[in-house]
């Protein structure tokens, strides 16, 4: 009807502005369905009807929140000491792979047989030491390509036969 195409014909809109930083924050529908958005971070609504009532309040309330689906850092499941070499504190850390010490710039997993709280600073200094000595990883080169036998040449044609 008239009323919902005017009211579409309105988006993207200006919901109100961020007192801590002064960006307009808007309601907005795109590609992936209705959001907010305040500067580069936005947020996901629940429903397109949310576009046409959501206040500051309420938009405010949604950028507290975390973003959801992001990736967010693991949190260190040990903490220790600054590292000697490298001069960075030593966390134990669950990654994707399984345990694994870390300085920051260094990860060293943790072997199979050793559980997390049995780790020690010794220990973990030991590990990213053992780590470094080895050296970055060589990426793992692919066989060559095959080569392809060469097209074959078509059949010479032969001369059309003359009538007589």
């Amino acid at each position: 009807d008239l009323d919902t195409a005017l009211r579409l014909l309105n988006l993207p809109r200006v919901v109100g502005q961020d007192p801590e930083s002064g960006e307009d924050i808007t309601a907005q529908n795109g590609k992936f369905g209705p959001y907010l958005k305040k500067g580069t971070d936005s947020r996901s609504l629940t429903s397109e009807e949310q576009i046409f009532e959501i206040d500051l309040a309420g938009a405010l309330e949604l950028f507290a929140q975390p973003k959801y689906g992001a990736r967010r850092a693991s949190s260190a499941l040990k903490e220790f000491a600054e590292d000697p070499e490298s001069g960075k504190p030593v966390k134990v850390k669950d990654g994707r792979f399984g345990p694994y010490v870390t300085d920051g710039v260094t990860n060293a997993t943790i072997p199979r047989g050793e559980s997390v709280e049995e780790i020690d600073f010794e220990r973990a200094v030991q590990l990213l030491a053992d780590k470094r000595a080895k050296g970055p990883t060589k990426p793992k080169s692919k066989p060559a390509a095959r080569r392809k036998a060469p097209a074959k040449k078509p059949a010479a044609k032969k001369p059309a036969a003359k009538k007589k």
